[in-house]
């Protein structure tokens, strides 16, 4: 049997999981293959009660004491709720607090939360229909589901409670935040983007963005069956990627540009040598051939500050094939108009822009910021000879994403950059509950790289640019 537990950890036999609690004076349990409880429906008046959220986070700081926490990480969520199970029931008793046998299973479950999750958060993590959550300070927390925003009734206790959860999160990726350091960007453990705010930046409290991604990759198709885009628009993106055509993604925040890159992405021939680089790494590449580089905040003393424009630089000697950058924001946009120019074609980025020519001046701005003696027209040449395809996202009033706009840049005219309308969206109206009405057409203009991807055996279909036929 297992030996007496201490803090430096239990010799255990072949075979065996590693002790967690203790259990009993003298005694350490062993996780026991059991099925897994059925969820109890946690009652709505505990749900919401601060009595409740109090013993919550007690009961944690309670049993912290008593774990390996070494060997926490090594059993599932369903083992470390048989092993906690008894001191819950033991802690609520001398706490006097009154709980059903139904109860004590959502407790349970919740104090497994937030030793081996983010807490209060958990459940709103697990539920696939929610798109972002958002927290501000540790009195309320909020979510989107369905492009809507709707309070829930999840708080935390109090705002160390809420820091505790933060710094689980950023510190899982080598990250901090604190008063000389109050903002940060961090991804948790899925890919899910999260943005972290506190004092003194933050006047009220902590507050903390999280999009979520889908467990389940996006595709070309999986956009389709959600109305962002028709299937001969999908085949002209999927023969541009293919063809090796440089593309830039636009849209405003939460339009769906991330999502639609790692869409994009998945045409790419598994043949071919990857390069991603990302402030926060969030591109979920599908290919088995992908090296992903992620920048670096400076120190506490200010030192050792990775920016995207050092990696851009560094991956162009690591013989990419192709190189993504999750977003484009600044000086880096001149390597990596550079890059695409020299070689590495078919390479893609997303931008901040509400039009595809507002993303051509955003990205001349951004090119200007790299302090090379360039005018404005060796910029532009610059960008029309790197670029060739822009894809407009949006995120519209009801809450839907659509493609809006996929537009093909054809070269420079004196000192204008020239693009050709492939495809867009037109709204029509307004339907019941404020629904978006609208529909995609093509404007009848047939892309210059059709010859070139014909010869490569990638046709477009006959009627792929007919703006008579409905898409």
């Amino acid at each position: 049997m297992w030996g007496r537990f201490s803090g430096t950890g239990a010799v255990k036999r072949q075979g065996e999981s590693p002790p967690v609690v203790d259990t009993q004076q003298g005694a350490v349990a062993t996780p026991a293959a059991v099925e897994p409880p059925v969820e109890a429906a946690r009652p709505a008046a505990m749900r919401d009660s601060d009595a409740y959220v109090a013993l919550k986070v007690d009961l944690h700081r309670h049993l912290l004491d008593r774990f390996n926490l070494a060997a926490i990480e090594q059993i599932s969520s369903t083992q470390l709720q048989e092993q906690i199970r008894p001191l819950v029931k033991d802690y609520v008793r001398e706490q006097n607090f009154p709980l059903n046998a139904a109860e004590i299973d959502a407790l349970v479950s919740d104090t497994a939360d937030e030793m081996l999750g983010l807490g209060p958060i958990e459940p709103l993590l697990k539920d696939d229909t929610i798109a972002d959550i958002l927290i501000n300070t540790h009195r309320k927390v909020f979510i989107e589901r369905g492009g809507r925003l709707e309070e829930t009734n999840v708080r935390f206790r109090d705002e160390e409670h809420l820091l505790r959860i933060i710094n689980k999160i950023v510190s899982a990726i080598g990250r901090r935040v604190d008063e000389s350091s109050p903002m940060v960007d961090a991804r948790l453990a899925d890919g899910s983007r999260v943005n972290v705010a506190i004092r003194p930046i933050s006047i009220d409290g902590p507050l903390v963005s999280i999009r979520k991604f889908s467990r389940q990759a996006y595709t070309l198709e999986r956009l389709i069956a959600f109305n962002s885009i028709r299937p001969p628009m999908v085949e002209f993106l999927r023969i541009a990627v293919q063809a090796r055509k440089s593309i830039l993604v636009s849209g405003g925040t939460g339009s769906g540009k991330t999502t639609l890159l790692n869409a994009l992405s998945h045409n790419i021939s598994h043949r071919e040598r990857l390069v991603t680089i990302e402030d926060a790494a969030e591109l979920q590449l599908q290919q088995p051939h992908v090296g992903r580089l992620e920048t670096r905040p400076p120190s506490v003393e200010g030192k050792g500050e990775i920016r995207q424009r050092e990696l851009v630089k560094n991956a162009l000697r690591m013989r990419p094939d192709r190189i993504i950058v999750g977003e484009v924001r600044g000086e880096e946009a001149f390597d990596m108009l550079q890059a695409m120019n020299t070689g590495h074609e078919g390479s893609m980025t997303t931008i901040h822009a509400n039009s595809p020519r507002d993303a051509l001046a955003r990205l001349e701005q951004m090119v200007g910021m790299a302090g090379m003696p360039m005018s404005q027209e060796s910029i532009r040449g610059q960008i029309a000879s790197a670029l060739d395809v822009i894809v407009q996202t949006q995120r519209l009033s009801d809450g839907g994403r659509r493609i809006v706009s996929i537009a093909e840049i054809t070269g420079m005219e004196g000192q204008v950059i020239q693009m050709q309308e492939i495809y867009r969206f037109v709204r029509t109206g307004t339907g019941e509950g404020g629904a978006v009405v609208g529909e995609f057409r093509a404007t009848g203009v047939r892309p210059r790289f059709a010859p070139e991807a014909e010869a490569q055996g990638l046709a477009f279909a006959p009627d792929a640019f007919n703006p008579q036929i409905s898409l």
